[in-house]
């Protein structure tokens, strides 16, 4: 289930984060401004943000196997016409529903992973789960180059389609759900009479961990969205360099997402380490830009790389003890649901951090920005609840008391 969960999250984001690398093919193929084809590559990102509390309401009421078989089905069938299309205002169309279609991938494959797991496990299995975006993201940059250089913009988007739908398959024929927890009556809380969980929202520990992580997006996309400007045009590196000391970074930074995972499993708990690295991410973002105000000299000019490089992979590694925390708040009545919500309260900050933050550097400079950004990984830490916050420290579990665990 593990393998599968992972599978499934990265099959949807090979044209969700993907697409970045047919930006190029966009502008001399289809004779695209930039603008016009930053546009359609952000289409995917833009259309879930729609549909990602939904998928998540459907998971926890009908199931993760019919979510994600439903979900990269509907990707696939949308692909295909992306694939065909001509004028970009059609093609950033399609490839956003095919977004909003894909967005079931990031709750189901979650609640399948968390639902098969028993808590001291929980931890790296998140972990491996959260790696499902960078390999996505590898996967990508493997096809589409072999696929445009066959037969340009089509053929990657129809060789992702095909991808999806190999994964659609998988899951529909595969995937079992987790087992579900005993039903309980509408006197518990739940409205409309239908049995299940009241809502865990009336627990400040989960509108913590949501406002802890939104606030990590910060510093986390000052990193990931700047370094490769920051390494070209402030410290004259050579594109290729910058680019694959980046790129190893990401692999890296999947890697410290599973040490988390591990971490979160020794010590009980997903709250406490996530507050402990914020503070360390707020460091080195701090030591960050204290390094880039002294570029000048010898010193900052061989520090500041290695400190980027190093703040890139903290900002990453801690991105699964977030939505273990939040899965385990809510239950698994409502998991899905709150990571709907989790997902979309990132990926809104994500989407405003980069311009607010190319503002920012262009009237005050890289060190400045940085600056900010570690001050705001110090509020994350202090947002961060307590353990004692944890439904799951508590005594519940996201599977029926002594039903079968499964790690495979």
């Amino acid at each position: 289930m593990l393998a599968l969960g992972v599978a499934g999250q990265g099959s949807a984001c090979v044209f969700m984060y993907g697409l970045p690398f047919l930006l190029p093919t966009f502008q001399s193929e289809q004779g695209l401004s930039l603008a016009q084809a930053g546009v359609v590559v952000g289409a995917p990102s833009a259309g879930m943000l729609f549909t990602l509390i939904a998928w998540g309401w459907i998971a926890d009421r009908y199931g993760e196997r019919l979510v994600m078989t439903v979900g990269l089905g509907l990707a696939t069938v949308l692909l295909v016409p992306a694939a065909f299309s001509t004028g970009p205002g059609a093609l950033a169309a399609l490839l956003g529903v095919a977004g909003a279609a894909g967005a079931a991938t990031n709750v189901a494959s979650g609640r399948v992973v968390l639902g098969w797991f028993p808590k001291e496990r929980r931890g790296v299995a998140m972990g491996w789960r959260q790696c499902s975006q960078p390999l996505g993201v590898a996967v990508a940059g493997v096809v589409s180059p072999l696929a445009v250089h066959i037969g340009g913009v089509r053929s990657a988007l129809l060789a992702m389609a095909a991808i999806c739908l190999v994964m659609t398959l998988c899951a529909g024929f595969l995937i079992v759900d987790p087992p579900r927890p005993a039903a309980v009556p509408r006197s518990a809380g739940t409205p409309g009479g239908r049995p299940g969980k009241a809502s865990p929202y009336g627990n400040p520990a989960l509108w913590r961990v949501h406002a802890a992580s939104m606030l990590l997006v910060v510093p986390q996309f000052a990193t990931a969205a700047f370094a490769l400007t920051y390494l070209v045009s402030e410290r004259n590196w050579p594109v290729a360099t910058a680019s694959g000391l980046i790129t190893a970074a990401q692999f890296a930074g999947a890697g410290g997402r599973l040490l988390c995972g591990r971490w979160s499993d020794r010590v009980g708990s997903r709250v406490r380490p996530m507050r402990q690295l914020a503070l360390i991410n707020a460091a080195a973002m701090t030591c960050l830009a204290a390094a880039v105000h002294a570029q000048a000299t010898r010193l900052g000019g061989v520090v500041a790389p290695a400190l980027l490089i190093a703040a890139l992979v903290i900002s990453m590694s801690g991105n699964g003890l977030a939505f273990t925390a939040v899965s385990e708040l809510a239950g698994s009545s409502w998991a899905g649901r709150a990571m709907g919500v989790q997902n979309t309260v990132q990926n809104l900050v994500a989407a405003g951090t980069p311009p607010a933050l190319g503002a920012l550097i262009t009237h005050a400079g890289f060190g400045t920005a940085f600056a900010l950004a570690g001050v705001i990984a110090l509020a994350a830490s202090a947002a961060t609840p307590a353990d004692r916050g944890s439904a799951v420290d508590a005594g519940e579990t996201l599977t029926r008391p002594g039903a079968p665990r499964a790690g495979s």
